[in-house]
């Protein structure tokens, strides 16, 4: 049976060579929406024209975050499977190397260069100090392995408070007891899917809990109240806030954001999608496909991941 895949990657020249070089007989790329059986995508790249696609039946995102499929109101007639376990290494980098970078006054001594200024700040190690993670999935495991291997107490939270399989939490709070992790954090790293459940999670009154936490977004935008930041730094709750993705992207120019001197920001770069790895999940959930097997990954559109 041959299955006809089209690409909608926005780097779809990459994408190319990479899926031939795999020489799968039973696989041709097509130009044609109206013949793909099987379609790899970005998900915002898809969502506005899935409906130009009558034969579909898998869509394989390039994205581990598909809310512009599943949120769309549009249609679930096809099985819908995301990328993970790739991006755990980046999102570790990101988050250890930017509270070394705090901890360590890497900004402060670059600044001192310029001037030419010998001043030595004191410092604090990472050792002993508690990382509260939003989430207990796969980037969430290798961030939590990442910080102990650092010397962090590692806590995570999810719905359940139950640890995960072959767990490398410290200790797994239940969302409904968030408050109480918090209370515990020096950083706070939130690692959640856009969900009904996870929308302005992280607002004022959740924030208070903390005591002067670095807070990390590297998961979505909505979770965090952005109004409400403002006050949770002012207020002492949060030290300093790092931030990747944001309920508008890219960020206006006009964001309040943008200025703040305890606000680092960066645009949605704390793990990106290499072909090279997103090719080796796609021909892997393929293999699976053609042989009838269970897809890896795949999105409930009900739950939103």
């Amino acid at each position: 049976m041959t299955h006809h895949l089209y690409l909608l990657t926005g780097q779809d020249e990459t994408y190319r060579p990479l899926i031939e070089a795999k020489q799968i007989p039973e696989l041709r790329l097509t130009q044609q929406p109206q013949e793909a059986t099987i379609l790899l995508a970005a998900p915002p790249l898809a969502a506005t024209v899935i409906d130009d696609f009558p034969a579909l039946r898998w869509l394989q995102s390039t994205f581990a975050g598909v809310d512009s499929l599943v949120q769309s109101g549009g249609r679930q007639d096809y099985r819908l499977t995301n990328v993970k376990g790739i991006f755990g290494q980046a999102i570790a980098e990101y988050v250890l190397g930017y509270m070394i970078a705090h901890y360590r006054h890497f900004n402060c001594y670059r600044q001192q260069q310029q001037q030419q200024s010998w001043l030595p700040h004191p410092y604090e190690r990472l050792t002993g100090k508690t990382m509260v993670i939003l989430g207990t999935g796969n980037i969430a495991t290798f961030l939590a392995q990442a910080a102990r291997h650092m010397g962090l107490i590692v806590i995570g939270v999810n719905r359940t408070g139950r640890q995960p399989e072959q767990s490398l939490f410290h200790d797994v709070y239940a969302i409904d007891d968030l408050e109480k992790a918090l209370a515990l954090a020096d950083a706070v790293v939130s690692t959640l899917p856009n969900t009904q459940a996870t929308e302005s999670l992280l607002n004022l009154e959740m924030l208070k809990n903390c005591r002067q936490a670095l807070l990390f977004n590297v998961g979505r935008g909505n979770t965090l109240k952005e109004a409400d930041l403002f006050a949770a730094l002012e207020s002492g709750a949060i030290q300093h806030a790092f931030l990747d993705v944001f309920v508008t992207e890219p960020l206006h120019s006009s964001h309040s954001f943008w200025s703040h001197p305890q606000i680092t920001l960066t645009p949605h770069i704390a793990a990106i999608s290499f072909p090279e790895q997103i090719v080796d999940v796609f021909i892997d959930n393929l293999v699976r496909w053609m042989q009838g097997k269970d897809l890896k990954y795949i999105v409930d559109f009900n739950k939103g991941y």
